[in-house]
């Protein structure tokens, strides 16, 4: 039974996941928008708003903070904390939208568009 587990487990170890939300989240805060499907967008939507609700601090202790959970890409951190955070200083959460695309693939997997709002 899968009573007070949280999150999705996507069929692969703790390692695999934790690296498959690094490498997401990296692609979403260089491109600010990126295409994937609907679980991993729903995932992924707690760990990026965390992550510019601390960058929003912009103090050493936050930048060390966001480097550590982004997996120490520099030029993610910088362009989070310098140029994505301060366009939501003022706001206080639902910091991103996903755009559900329907199913496609050969699977007919559903996708979706996740982008900062």
């Amino acid at each position: 039974m899968k009573h007070h587990k949280k999150g999705r487990v996507f069929g692969r170890v703790r390692k695999q996941r934790t690296a498959l939300l690094r490498s997401l989240s990296r692609a979403l805060i260089l491109q600010e928008r990126i295409k994937t499907t609907e679980a991993k967008a729903k995932e992924l939507r707690p760990f990026i708003e965390r992550l510019i609700t601390l960058a929003n601090k912009n103090s050493l202790f936050s930048r060390r903070l966001v480097a550590k959970r982004l997996g120490g890409e520099s030029d993610a951190v910088v362009r989070l904390v310098e140029t994505v955070a301060p366009k939501y200083a003022d706001r206080s959460g639902g910091y991103t939208r996903i755009t559900k695309l329907g199913a496609s693939g050969s699977d007919a997997r559903s996708e979706a568009i996740i982008e900062f709002v």
